[in-house]
Protein backbone atom coordinates (compact mmCIF):
# COMPACT_ATOMS: atom_id res chain seq x y z
CA UNK A 1 0.00 0.00 0.00
CA UNK A 2 0.83 3.06 -0.68
CA UNK A 3 0.61 6.45 1.92
CA UNK A 4 -2.97 7.25 1.02
CA UNK A 5 -4.33 4.24 2.47
CA UNK A 6 -2.72 0.85 4.75
CA UNK A 7 -3.67 -2.73 4.84
CA UNK A 8 -3.05 -4.95 8.18
CA UNK A 9 -3.86 -8.03 8.49
CA UNK A 10 -5.18 -10.17 11.71
CA UNK A 11 -6.16 -13.23 11.89
CA UNK A 12 -9.08 -13.70 9.17
CA UNK A 13 -9.66 -10.17 9.09
CA UNK A 14 -7.76 -7.25 6.69
CA UNK A 15 -8.41 -3.92 7.91
CA UNK A 16 -7.96 -1.28 4.95
CA UNK A 17 -7.75 2.38 5.87
CA UNK A 18 -8.01 5.47 3.89
CA UNK A 19 -5.94 8.66 5.02
CA UNK A 20 -4.74 10.76 2.40
CA UNK A 21 -5.06 13.39 5.85
CA UNK A 22 -7.78 15.78 3.96
CA UNK A 23 -11.19 14.70 2.63
CA UNK A 24 -10.23 10.38 2.02
CA UNK A 25 -10.90 12.10 -2.15
CA UNK A 26 -11.02 9.01 -4.05
CA UNK A 27 -8.27 9.80 -6.21
CA UNK A 28 -6.85 8.05 -9.04
CA UNK A 29 -3.87 7.31 -7.03
CA UNK A 30 -6.16 6.67 -3.77
CA UNK A 31 -8.36 4.02 -6.30
CA UNK A 32 -5.68 2.13 -7.63
CA UNK A 33 -4.01 1.94 -3.88
CA UNK A 34 -7.66 0.48 -3.17
CA UNK A 35 -7.66 -2.13 -5.71
CA UNK A 36 -4.33 -3.06 -4.26
CA UNK A 37 -5.81 -3.93 -0.71
CA UNK A 38 -8.51 -5.99 -2.58
CA UNK A 39 -6.28 -8.01 -4.71
CA UNK A 40 -4.03 -8.69 -1.58
CA UNK A 41 -7.44 -9.55 0.68
CA UNK A 42 -8.38 -12.16 -2.07
CA UNK A 43 -4.28 -13.44 -1.86
CA UNK A 44 -5.09 -13.79 1.93
CA UNK A 45 -8.73 -15.09 1.54
CA UNK A 46 -9.51 -12.27 3.97
CA UNK A 47 -12.81 -10.49 5.29
CA UNK A 48 -12.31 -6.65 4.12
CA UNK A 49 -12.72 -4.10 6.98
CA UNK A 50 -13.01 -0.70 5.08
CA UNK A 51 -12.40 2.36 7.30
CA UNK A 52 -11.42 5.97 6.92
CA UNK A 53 -9.81 8.75 8.85
CA UNK A 54 -11.60 10.61 12.21
CA UNK A 55 -14.71 12.10 10.93
CA UNK A 56 -14.43 11.21 7.67
CA UNK A 57 -14.80 8.33 5.45
CA UNK A 58 -14.63 9.43 1.94
CA UNK A 59 -15.92 12.55 0.42
CA UNK A 60 -16.09 11.00 -2.97
CA UNK A 61 -14.49 11.21 -6.12
CA UNK A 62 -11.67 13.65 -6.43
CA UNK A 63 -12.96 16.91 -8.21
CA UNK A 64 -9.95 18.77 -9.58
CA UNK A 65 -9.78 15.60 -12.23
CA UNK A 66 -12.81 17.08 -13.35
CA UNK A 67 -12.06 20.39 -13.53
CA UNK A 68 -8.83 19.59 -15.12
CA UNK A 69 -11.31 18.88 -18.57
CA UNK A 70 -9.19 16.11 -19.31
CA UNK A 71 -11.78 13.44 -20.32
CA UNK A 72 -9.38 10.66 -20.17
CA UNK A 73 -8.56 11.09 -16.69
CA UNK A 74 -12.18 11.46 -15.74
CA UNK A 75 -13.08 8.04 -17.37
CA UNK A 76 -10.08 6.51 -15.82
CA UNK A 77 -11.14 7.96 -12.33
CA UNK A 78 -15.06 6.90 -12.67
CA UNK A 79 -14.21 3.59 -14.18
CA UNK A 80 -11.98 2.24 -11.14
CA UNK A 81 -13.84 3.85 -8.67
CA UNK A 82 -17.19 1.92 -10.79
CA UNK A 83 -15.04 -1.20 -10.54
CA UNK A 84 -14.33 -0.66 -7.10
CA UNK A 85 -17.64 -0.89 -5.47
CA UNK A 86 -18.34 -3.64 -8.27
CA UNK A 87 -15.55 -5.63 -6.32
CA UNK A 88 -16.99 -4.94 -3.35
CA UNK A 89 -20.32 -5.84 -4.33
CA UNK A 90 -19.94 -9.26 -6.19
CA UNK A 91 -16.55 -10.10 -3.46
CA UNK A 92 -15.40 -13.92 -2.59
CA UNK A 93 -15.25 -12.55 0.85
CA UNK A 94 -17.51 -10.10 3.02
CA UNK A 95 -16.63 -6.55 3.60
CA UNK A 96 -17.55 -4.40 6.18
CA UNK A 97 -17.11 -0.57 6.35
CA UNK A 98 -16.78 1.50 9.43
CA UNK A 99 -17.69 4.73 8.69
CA UNK A 100 -16.08 7.37 10.93
CA UNK A 101 -17.94 10.28 9.44
CA UNK A 102 -19.17 12.24 6.26
CA UNK A 103 -19.93 9.57 3.51
CA UNK A 104 -20.19 11.41 -0.08
CA UNK A 105 -21.17 10.71 -3.82
CA UNK A 106 -18.60 7.79 -4.40
CA UNK A 107 -17.82 7.15 -0.81
CA UNK A 108 -21.06 6.44 0.08
CA UNK A 109 -21.50 4.25 -2.91
CA UNK A 110 -19.16 2.07 -1.16
CA UNK A 111 -21.53 2.08 1.51
CA UNK A 112 -24.12 0.63 -1.01
CA UNK A 113 -22.05 -1.96 -2.11
CA UNK A 114 -20.94 -3.59 1.02
CA UNK A 115 -22.11 -6.30 3.39
CA UNK A 116 -22.36 -4.60 6.81
CA UNK A 117 -21.88 -0.95 7.53
CA UNK A 118 -21.41 0.57 10.81
CA UNK A 119 -21.62 4.32 11.28
CA UNK A 120 -20.19 6.73 13.77
CA UNK A 121 -22.43 9.11 14.87
CA UNK A 122 -22.46 12.90 14.64
CA UNK A 123 -22.69 15.75 12.93
CA UNK A 124 -22.07 14.21 9.48
CA UNK A 125 -23.32 14.36 6.17
CA UNK A 126 -23.75 10.63 3.80
CA UNK A 127 -25.71 10.59 0.76
CA UNK A 128 -25.50 11.18 -2.86
CA UNK A 129 -24.72 15.07 -4.25
CA UNK A 130 -23.93 14.99 -7.55
CA UNK A 131 -27.41 17.11 -8.71
CA UNK A 132 -26.59 19.15 -6.08
CA UNK A 133 -22.83 19.77 -7.84
CA UNK A 134 -24.44 19.89 -11.23
CA UNK A 135 -23.39 16.01 -12.12
CA UNK A 136 -25.79 13.45 -13.90
CA UNK A 137 -25.33 10.56 -11.37
CA UNK A 138 -23.83 7.84 -13.65
CA UNK A 139 -25.90 4.88 -14.52
CA UNK A 140 -23.72 2.19 -12.35
CA UNK A 141 -24.77 4.58 -9.58
CA UNK A 142 -28.07 4.53 -10.00
CA UNK A 143 -27.61 0.47 -10.21
CA UNK A 144 -26.34 0.67 -6.66
CA UNK A 145 -28.74 3.17 -5.12
CA UNK A 146 -31.80 0.93 -6.43
CA UNK A 147 -30.14 -2.83 -4.73
CA UNK A 148 -29.77 -1.05 -1.58
CA UNK A 149 -31.87 1.98 -0.41
CA UNK A 150 -35.96 2.11 0.59
CA UNK A 151 -37.68 2.97 -2.76
CA UNK A 152 -38.36 6.64 -0.99
CA UNK A 153 -34.91 7.29 0.21
CA UNK A 154 -33.77 5.87 -3.39
CA UNK A 155 -35.49 8.79 -5.16
CA UNK A 156 -35.00 11.20 -2.57
CA UNK A 157 -30.75 10.43 -2.40
CA UNK A 158 -31.03 9.79 -6.41
CA UNK A 159 -32.98 12.69 -7.84
CA UNK A 160 -32.82 15.03 -5.03
CA UNK A 161 -29.38 15.00 -3.69
CA UNK A 162 -30.68 14.75 0.07
CA UNK A 163 -28.31 14.49 2.59
CA UNK A 164 -28.30 12.24 5.94
CA UNK A 165 -27.64 12.51 9.27
CA UNK A 166 -26.27 9.03 10.12
CA UNK A 167 -29.37 7.89 11.93
CA UNK A 168 -30.90 9.02 8.92
CA UNK A 169 -28.78 6.52 6.70
CA UNK A 170 -29.69 3.97 8.62
CA UNK A 171 -33.19 4.26 7.74
CA UNK A 172 -32.32 5.33 4.26
CA UNK A 173 -30.03 2.20 3.71
CA UNK A 174 -26.64 3.64 3.99
CA UNK A 175 -25.91 2.31 7.57
CA UNK A 176 -27.27 -0.95 8.89
CA UNK A 177 -26.40 0.69 12.64
CA UNK A 178 -25.29 3.79 14.44
CA UNK A 179 -22.46 3.52 17.21
CA UNK A 180 -20.85 6.42 18.96
CA UNK A 181 -17.60 7.48 17.48
CA UNK A 182 -15.57 6.05 19.79
CA UNK A 183 -17.32 3.26 19.62
CA UNK A 184 -16.95 2.75 15.79
CA UNK A 185 -13.75 0.99 15.84
CA UNK A 186 -14.47 -1.90 17.88
CA UNK A 187 -18.05 -1.84 16.20
CA UNK A 188 -16.28 -2.20 13.07
CA UNK A 189 -14.19 -5.17 14.26
CA UNK A 190 -17.23 -6.84 15.60
CA UNK A 191 -19.21 -6.31 12.43
CA UNK A 192 -15.90 -8.15 10.92
CA UNK A 193 -15.73 -10.85 13.29
CA UNK A 194 -19.60 -11.95 12.57
CA UNK A 195 -18.69 -11.76 9.10
CA UNK A 196 -16.12 -14.01 9.41
CA UNK A 197 -18.08 -16.59 10.78
CA UNK A 198 -20.15 -17.71 7.93
CA UNK A 199 -19.23 -20.41 5.78
CA UNK A 200 -16.93 -18.97 3.34
CA UNK A 201 -18.28 -21.12 0.32
CA UNK A 202 -22.33 -20.71 1.35
CA UNK A 203 -21.44 -16.53 1.23
CA UNK A 204 -19.45 -16.35 -1.91
CA UNK A 205 -22.69 -18.33 -3.81
CA UNK A 206 -25.31 -17.13 -1.91
CA UNK A 207 -24.12 -13.46 -2.25
CA UNK A 208 -24.14 -14.25 -6.53
CA UNK A 209 -27.25 -15.90 -6.62
CA UNK A 210 -28.97 -12.48 -3.85
CA UNK A 211 -27.22 -9.85 -5.95
CA UNK A 212 -26.84 -11.58 -9.93
CA UNK A 213 -29.16 -8.53 -10.86
CA UNK A 214 -27.40 -5.71 -9.80
CA UNK A 215 -24.24 -6.76 -10.03
CA UNK A 216 -25.02 -7.68 -13.89
CA UNK A 217 -26.34 -3.65 -13.78
CA UNK A 218 -23.34 -2.38 -12.57
CA UNK A 219 -21.45 -4.08 -14.74
CA UNK A 220 -23.40 -3.49 -17.93
CA UNK A 221 -23.60 0.49 -16.93
CA UNK A 222 -19.92 0.54 -16.86
CA UNK A 223 -19.01 -0.78 -20.17
CA UNK A 224 -21.77 1.02 -21.65
CA UNK A 225 -21.25 4.74 -20.58
CA UNK A 226 -17.86 4.99 -18.64
CA UNK A 227 -15.84 5.80 -21.71
CA UNK A 228 -15.26 9.36 -23.48
CA UNK A 229 -18.08 8.43 -25.99
CA UNK A 230 -20.18 7.00 -23.22
CA UNK A 231 -20.36 9.93 -21.09
CA UNK A 232 -21.01 12.38 -23.97
CA UNK A 233 -24.68 9.96 -24.58
CA UNK A 234 -25.66 9.24 -21.08
CA UNK A 235 -28.17 6.57 -22.53
CA UNK A 236 -29.02 3.88 -20.48
CA UNK A 237 -27.56 0.63 -20.73
CA UNK A 238 -29.58 -1.95 -22.86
Amino acid sequence: MTELATYALDGRIATVTLDDGKANALSIAMLRTLHDALDQAERDEAVVLMTGREGRFSGGFDLTVFASGDPAAVVEMLRLGATLAERILAFPTPVAIACNGHAVAAGAFLLLAADARVGADGPFKIGLNEVQIGLTMPWFAIELARQRLTPAAFDRAVVTAVMHTPQEAVAAGFLDRVVASADLAAAGREAAETLAGLNPAAHAATKQRARAGAIAAVRDAIESELTVEGLTGAKAPA
